[in-house]
């Protein structure tokens, strides 16, 4: 799993914010369309995509897109 892959899957989850808004310094929870729903989104795609389990307790511990990647790749594989 590469940074800049995990950033463009980041990317495709929010409709609402530019692609080139998304970056490895991103503080995504402070994006105008963060929420529950969004949450939820992202802990989808970090399974489907990367087979690895995340929960909300995860997402908060992450202050950045970077951060989230770490979480991420020190998560087990599913």
């Amino acid at each position: 799993m590469e940074l800049n892959n995990f950033v463009e899957k980041m990317a495709d989850c929010f409709n609402q914010t530019e692609a080139s808004e998304i970056t490895p310094s991103t503080r995504f929870r402070e994006l105008e369309e963060w929420g529950s729903m969004m949450a939820l989104i992202v802990i989808a795609m970090i399974d489907s995509d990367f087979n690895k389990t995340v929960d909300a307790d995860d997402l908060k511990a992450a202050n950045t897109i970077e951060e989230l990647f770490t979480t991420v790749q020190n998560k087990p594989t599913n």
